[in-house]
């Protein structure tokens, strides 16, 4: 089976071929860049939501959560329009509304991109670390440059009224290969 995983909006190739499968790979992997456009052009999308896409063969499987039930729908929309996406499978979770969590939120996403070491992401439309909160629990996504910055973020996160923290940043290096 040939497919391709976008998570937190950065492109990894699980399975390659030869051949017809290889244009299809092609394919597919123009469609993940599609994807990400896409995703990360939504006015909606924020730091608290977290889509990933696994690709095969033109179907596309949306997973994460979103902190709204029209970003969910609206997302799945935009998927579906792209050219060349024969099929949406759109099983992303709406988290629950909760002003605790919101409240979380702001904490946690203040208190990581507040930090000096973190303000070059906070300068970027589409800052690579997502913070999601559901029922307390805070989970952190995305991309950063170094093992440091992923242990900083997470120590961030820690202590401002949260149940747990889970940490789920990679490194530049890691979503590379």
């Amino acid at each position: 089976m040939k497919a391709f995983l976008l998570s937190g909006m950065m492109l990894l190739t699980l399975v390659a071929g030869a051949g017809p499968a290889a244009a299809q790979d092609r394919r597919d992997l123009r469609l993940a860049d599609d994807i990400v456009r896409s995703v990360n052009t939504y006015s909606q999308f924020t730091i608290f939501d977290d889509v990933n896409a696994r690709i095969d063969q033109g179907v596309v499987t949306l997973t994460g959560k979103v902190t709204m039930p029209y970003k969910r729908n609206d997302i799945g929309k935009r998927i579906a329009g792209i050219d060349g996406v024969r099929e949406v499978q759109n099983n992303i979770e709406v988290l629950p509304v909760s002003n605790f969590d919101d409240q979380l939120r702001y904490r946690v996403a203040r208190a990581i991109y507040g930090n000096p070491s973190f303000w070059n992401y906070a300068a970027m439309a589409n800052p690579p670390i997502h913070v999601i909160v559901e029922n307390g629990r805070v989970r952190l996504t995305g991309v950063v440059n170094s093992n440091v910055e992923r242990m900083l973020a997470r120590s961030l996160a820690t202590g401002l009224g949260e149940l747990s923290v889970e940490s789920e940043l990679r490194t530049d290096a890691e979503a590379r290969s």
